[in-house]
């Protein structure tokens, strides 16, 4: 993410997307099926982590997490919670090669220009290692354009994103769909892919 107006906002909101994350996440069976497809005390990537809630999640089920966000008072809540090594940085930041049995990128890509996600794919592919686990969820829609309290959002039809996700060398395993409410109160209709790398 390098949009300066969104990270202003999840800097100022932090604890009230905290909040609004808390309870659906802990039982999300999404997240349930990437700890399970992640070997046992693997390491993994929550991109885009927020305070901090998969992560924790995730740690909680003995994978060694390291999480990345832009927001510096997201990525404070983050590096509260125990097991997990969370740190400021950007999409672009993404560095190294076979380091992660699996990368978890929740709401969090859907941030980054459209110019810019074949890019962002291609570093998660390389910082996978052979067949780690990849899941992406993103708001379904066309164009991109801000919320109401300022964010920005690029949104994705289902066929491009899976056409993004091949063209990057992943196998899109099983897809899920659903809707909810945002930070800003409206509902929004989402997709999420759960693919290897």
């Amino acid at each position: 993410m390098s949009d300066t107006e969104t990270i202003r906002v999840y800097d100022a909101r932090a604890k009230d997307y905290a909040a609004l994350n808390q309870d659906y996440l802990s039982s999300d069976p999404r997240l349930a099926a990437f700890i399970a497809a992640c070997p046992a005390n693997g390491r993994v990537l929550d991109l885009g982590c927020g305070p901090g809630t998969s992560a924790g999640v995730m740690a909680e089920a003995g994978l060694r997490v390291d999480a990345l966000d832009a927001s510096a008072e997201m990525t404070a809540l983050a590096a509260q919670i125990d097991g997990v090594n969370a740190r400021q940085a950007r999409f672009d930041e993404i560095t190294g090669d076979g380091i992660y049995d699996g990368i978890w990128a929740n709401f969090s890509l859907l941030h980054a220009p459209r110019s810019d996600m074949p890019r962002h794919l291609q570093d998660i592919h390389r910082a996978l290692k052979p067949n780690g686990a990849f899941y992406i969820a993103l708001k379904l829609g066309k164009g991109e354009a801000r919320d109401t309290i300022g964010r920005l959002y690029t949104y994705y039809e289902e066929d491009e994103l899976i056409d993004l996700l091949t063209t990057a060398g992943f196998t899109p395993l099983d897809r899920s769909h659903g809707k909810g409410p945002g930070l800003d109160g409206s509902v929004s209709h989402w997709i999420s892919v759960a693919t290897h790398g």
